[in-house]
């Protein structure tokens, strides 16, 4: 343990587990800081494969070749590959020090995730350490080196909260709200606020200083969707309320929620929850408090 609350070291697991329960295989995760260059792994040399490696830097830098494209592994930045394939890492001669967590497993039951999450950011991502995938693996290396993970099932139950929080960060390719910028977070307070009543998004993006294209790339980047598609899940949040808790007409909510007709509140509505706002009111399905969407 250093001053600083860091623990360091490597752990690995080897569990006897039926192979008919879909469990995700820990294989080690470790926290590491390598000083001699003499730390240089060819992933086409290994044994001990097959399997995935998901390794993040700290502090220092590292290196990393797959087949023809070369990575500088800075701080905030990731690398995901395959044991074996076509790659290699290493502390590069003119960098003092690497420092890195890691996560290996078995692609038994992960690799499907782990493909989708490589073609969403590719191989060598940045995730800032407020990420939901690094808080994951930091606290699964933190419950590694306390003895909490004795079995396969807690093993696996950690292992899929990583694998869960990194591909929700793929597909929002964005992170939690305390991290969106000032823009995006003030756009999204005035949609929460104005979804009635809502301004274009060219007018919204000058309010903001920026040009149309900017903010909807940087929105859509922050958080996961399109200013549009927010607006949309506001209004029918809202709308769930009128509709549990007053007698009014489906016109009626449709115009206090800022929908022009009826009819297309009527096809949102059942766009993102699967059933009409009659059919929600009547009760006849789960009486929901509240719905989430993605």
């Amino acid at each position: 343990m250093t001053g600083d609350g860091r623990a360091f070291g490597t752990f690995g697991f080897r569990f006897a587990a039926a192979d008919e329960l879909p469990l995700c295989e820990l294989f080690a995760v470790g926290h590491e800081r390598e000083t001699q260059t003499a730390y240089d792994w060819d992933g086409l040399a290994r044994t001990d494969g097959p399997l995935l490696l998901f390794q993040y830097t700290i502090e220092g830098c590292g290196e990393l070749a797959v087949e023809e494209r070369l990575h500088r592994l800075m701080p905030g930045q990731a690398f995901l590959v395959e044991i074996p394939g076509r790659h290699r890492y290493r502390l590069p001669e003119d960098s003092p020090a690497w420092e890195f967590i890691y996560i290996l497993l078995r692609p038994r039951m992960a690799l499907s995730l782990w493909t989708g999450v490589k073609d969403r950011i590719g191989e060598a991502p940045f995730l800032p350490q407020g990420s939901g995938p690094i808080r994951a693996l930091r606290d699964l290396i933190w419950d590694a080196g306390s003895g909490r993970i004795a079995d396969p099932f807690s093993a696996s139950s950690h292992t899929y909260r990583f694998l869960m929080e990194l591909t929700r960060f793929a597909r929002a390719k964005g992170l939690s709200d305390s991290l969106w910028p000032p823009a995006v977070k003030e756009a999204v307070h005035y949609m929460d606020r104005h979804y009635g009543r809502m301004i274009g998004q060219e007018q919204l993006a000058s309010d903001l200083g920026l040009s149309r294209y900017h903010f909807l790339r940087m929105f859509s980047r922050y958080v996961g969707m399109t200013p549009g598609e927010y607006v949309s899940k506001v209004r029918v949040e809202k709308s769930i309320e009128l509709l549990r808790h007053t007698d009014w007409s489906l016109e009626r909510i449709a115009a206090a929620v800022g929908y022009s007709s009826g009819s297309y509140f009527i096809k949102v509505f059942r766009r993102l929850t699967g059933q009409t706002p009659a059919v929600f009111r009547s009760g006849k399905q789960l009486p929901y408090t509240r719905f989430f969407f993605d």
